[in-house]
């Protein structure tokens, strides 16, 4: 009797009378299914947190990009002085991003391996000798005498430690950029010189400052003057 008003109870507040016995007829159905199929499964996502990442990450990288892409050629379309500007300011600081990871690099392989800096390859010790020179390269009369001899055996120390690592790599491993820029390391201007030329400037500057010593560095500042000042090709 109870079960009987709960059913029409139901009923009514679904909106449709449903007689009760229809009502258990149904849920010894949907028990006895229940019985014969077994308890409900639970449906677990199988997700890897990894591939999330990676996708949110990716979809971030690409957002960045279209945006970035407008932003250029809004810049480009209203104000393109400022673009230019802009263009070489973003690309010199993305190169200086890359050679300092580069130096971390070389620097984090030299201290894991105790390697010291004369032990380096030439194309490895060419990309730090910018900050070493960059010490050594205040030269100038107004510096005590002490000091000045300081830095100047600094410099012919490193050029020195170039040369040999360059001897042993070869001349003709270096690319025509590469030339051009060893020549003026070593005070050619080569500007109006062509590659060969270089080349074979850079071979004779080898041969003489690999033949030195230690004790006779001081003869590879003398290599300025005869080699590089007064060199022909490099008057103009």
């Amino acid at each position: 009797m109870a079960l009987s008003r709960v059913c029409w109870a139901r009923a009514a507040l679904w909106g449709s009378a449903v007689p009760p016995g229809l009502y258990v007829v149904r849920r010894l159905q949907f028990v006895r299914s229940g019985l014969t199929w077994g308890a409900p499964r639970s449906s677990k996502l199988h997700l890897s947190p990894k591939a999330d990442v990676k996708s949110l990450i990716s979809y971030v990288v690409t957002k960045t990009k279209v945006i970035n892409g407008k932003y250029h050629r809004f810049l480009d379309r209203h104000f393109p002085r400022f673009y230019v500007l802009y263009t070489i300011f973003m690309k010199g600081l993305q190169m200086l991003w890359a050679d300092a990871k580069k130096a971390r690099r070389i620097k984090t392989n030299m201290w894991k391996h105790n390697i010291k800096f004369h032990q380096l390859p030439y194309r490895e010790m060419e990309h730090l000798r910018q900050k070493a020179l960059s010490r050594a390269m205040l030269l100038t009369p107004y510096l005590p005498s002490v000091l000045l001899r300081h830095r100047l055996k600094t410099h012919t120390t490193v050029i020195h430690q170039l040369d040999k690592a360059l001897a042993k790599l070869g001349v003709g491993q270096l690319t025509a950029q590469e030339v051009k820029s060893a020549c003026y390391l070593r005070g050619l201007n080569s500007t109006h010189i062509a590659e060969e030329r270089c080349r074979t400037w850079l071979g004779e500057w080898l041969q003489i400052s690999c033949s030195l010593k230690e004790t006779e560095l001081s003869l590879l500042l003398h290599n300025v003057v005869l080699l590089s000042i007064n060199y022909v090709g490099s008057r103009r």
